[in-house]
């Protein structure tokens, strides 16, 4: 199958900044087993596959270890691909495992409509100040997640945690948080090894977590968060009840085709 094939920056203020996504329009749905060996052949922390549908686009991810039930940097990314080159325009609803995902034009910015998965106080796990090496303040948690208040946008910009023991937490994604400074009301670096993302740049799906968090504890629902990995990423969110608005821009680096 010939298959057209994007990369892109999401959530970038320039092009090698934000977390690069594989965007790739498909003509059906291949074997479960062909995606993820793309996803891997691609090698990227996510590769958004997509299908034009008698209702509608459809995404679906994987990383190149499994696939996810939410990801927002490559659906930020394909809505880029589909309203600038596929099918220009200002809105496109993408049908997912985690339900209908709007997406639409904000001037330079596009605007994701996501759930809110608003994380609730949880028991310390054994060690985690070893396994971070920083003083954790808090720990939160939803389904999936385990988010750890730190002090300060510099010790979570300094972390170096034991990746083999956050491998062996209890949830399969860290977050590690604190409040903002200069531009921005709060940092954040995301972890999944067991999902075969070491860390992931920046992470869309952990705002859906953070932006309830910290929207609640500064007392305003729209907030502008970083996060402080290396390539770094900037994010405009807004909480409203139910559901979470992430924004960012997306700067392209290639396309071409690919034979899968």
């Amino acid at each position: 199958m010939d298959v057209a094939l994007w990369q892109v920056d999401a959530f970038a203020e320039s092009r090698f900044a934000g977390n690069p996504a594989a965007v790739m329009v498909l003509a059906h749905w291949p074997e479960d087993a062909l995606m993820q060996q793309v996803a891997a052949e691609n090698n990227l922390s996510e590769t958004a596959f997509l299908v034009r549908e008698p209702t509608g686009w459809r995404i679906r991810w994987f990383t190149p270890r499994v696939e996810v039930d939410l990801c927002g940097h490559a659906t930020l990314g394909a809505a880029w691909v589909i309203l600038n080159l596929v099918e220009p325009g200002e809105r496109v609803v993408f049908a997912s495992k985690s339900g209908d995902l709007p997406v639409e034009r904000d001037g330079e910015r596009l605007v994701l409509d996501f759930p809110a998965k608003p994380p609730r106080p949880t028991v310390f796990p054994e060690g985690i100040d070893g396994i971070l090496a920083k003083p954790v303040r808090e720990v939160l948690s939803t389904s999936d997640h385990l988010v750890c208040v730190l002090d300060s946008a510099e010790a979570v910009r300094t972390l170096v945690p034991d990746m083999a023991a956050v491998a062996a937490l209890s949830k399969w994604a860290l977050i590690v948080t604190a409040p903002g400074e200069g531009d921005c009301d709060f940092v954040s670096r995301f972890f999944a090894p067991r999902k075969g993302v070491v860390e992931d740049p920046v992470t869309g799906s952990a705002h859906c977590v953070l932006t309830p968090f910290w929207a609640k504890r500064l007392g305003k629902p729209a907030l502008v968060a970083r996060q402080v990995s290396v390539r770094g990423g900037l994010l405009w969110v807004e909480h409203r009840g139910e559901r979470v608005r992430i924004a960012g821009k997306v700067v392209p680096y290639f396309n071409g085709r690919a034979e899968i």
